[in-house]
């Protein structure tokens, strides 16, 4: 998997980078670019991302991520349309070659942009022309063209313009207030400043509000609950550090993570993700071994520039 960071802007990260399953077997099965948003629309987008796969004939990939409280509009050959919030995981399976243009949208934000609670709704799936208009699967079919030849940036600049316009339409001084404090609250977890142990009181002082406003505003705009996104962010730092080192004790993680002990880690992790910590662990250890014996091997092994459709993590 080859990543472009974004530069660090003026908005903070409201959800982390983590979320792919087993990275390592990732980084052997596709391509992903992240691209940052014009500043224009930042607000509402947290970035763009482009995945290419070329696949060898008769091999598959399937990827999974444990999805982050946000919706993806996604540009892809079948098609263009917004997936919210999947209720468990996302897991796709890939052959042969093609590409998809995504843009993963900032907590809230599809419910600013939709203009409707159907944003909220689990596994919402939206045709794109509905909010964004009767030029968008055009714009669409362009992208995914340009994605496929290898021109990320210019794939973006084909769909951004269409978030652009409907921004300008639907923004008001409401949503902006209320989606400033959801981003508030969001980027103060994913940046780590309130340790492990913290709870949905903590949360809340973090934008001056109780845990009850804090819960209403939540179910408004994101569709989950602020304990759901304190559970999937733990589980999401608990899968990337036993991704980067499978052999760490599981008890101590279970610690630095913020549970009370190894078995509520398990809980949860096991709920998330549909394996044991342990099992994960196994597994990862597995594909970084075969990923340090392909880059060994040089050019032309594995998979080579692939990618999936799945939502950005």
């Amino acid at each position: 998997m080859f990543e472009r960071e974004p530069p660090v802007g003026a908005r903070p990260p409201t959800t982390s980078l983590r979320g792919i399953v087993d990275p390592a077997a990732a980084r052997r099965g596709f391509e992903l670019v992240r691209i940052d948003p014009a500043p224009d629309v930042a607000d509402l987008v947290e970035r763009h991302w482009v995945v290419r796969w070329d696949l060898p004939p008769g091999e598959s990939f399937t990827q999974v991520v444990v999805p982050h409280p946000v919706a993806n509009v996604v540009a892809e050959e079948s098609g263009y349309a917004a997936h919210g919030i999947p209720p468990g995981l996302f897991e796709r399976t890939l052959v042969g070659s093609g590409a998809v243009v995504g843009t993963k949208l900032r907590p809230g934000a599809f419910r600013v942009l939709l203009g409707s609670a159907d944003a909220v709704r689990p596994g919402a799936l939206v045709p794109a022309a509905s909010f964004l208009g009767p030029t968008a699967d055009a714009a669409s079919r362009s992208a995914v063209t340009l994605a496929v030849r290898g021109r990320p940036e210019d794939a973006v600049a084909e769909v951004e313009p269409l978030v652009r316009a409907r921004a300008r339409a639907v923004r008001s001084a409401r949503t902006a207030r209320d989606l400033e404090r959801v981003r508030t609250v969001m980027a103060t977890l994913v940046a780590g400043r309130l340790g492990p142990g913290a709870g949905v009181h903590d949360l809340a002082d973090v934008v001056g509000t109780t845990p009850r406003t804090l819960q209403r505003l939540f179910a408004r705009y994101v569709g989950v609950s602020p304990k759901w996104v304190l559970q999937r962010h733990r589980v999401h730092v608990a899968a990337d550090l036993l991704a980067a080192d499978p052999g760490q004790d599981l008890a101590t993680l279970a610690t630095a993570v913020g549970y009370y002990d190894q078995a509520h880690l398990g809980t949860d992790f096991a709920r998330v993700t549909g394996t044991t910590p342990a099992a994960y662990a196994r597994r990862c250890a597995a594909s970084r071994a075969a990923l340090a014996e392909a880059v060994g091997a040089g050019p032309g092994t594995g998979a080579g520039a692939a990618s999936t459709a799945a939502p950005d993590a």
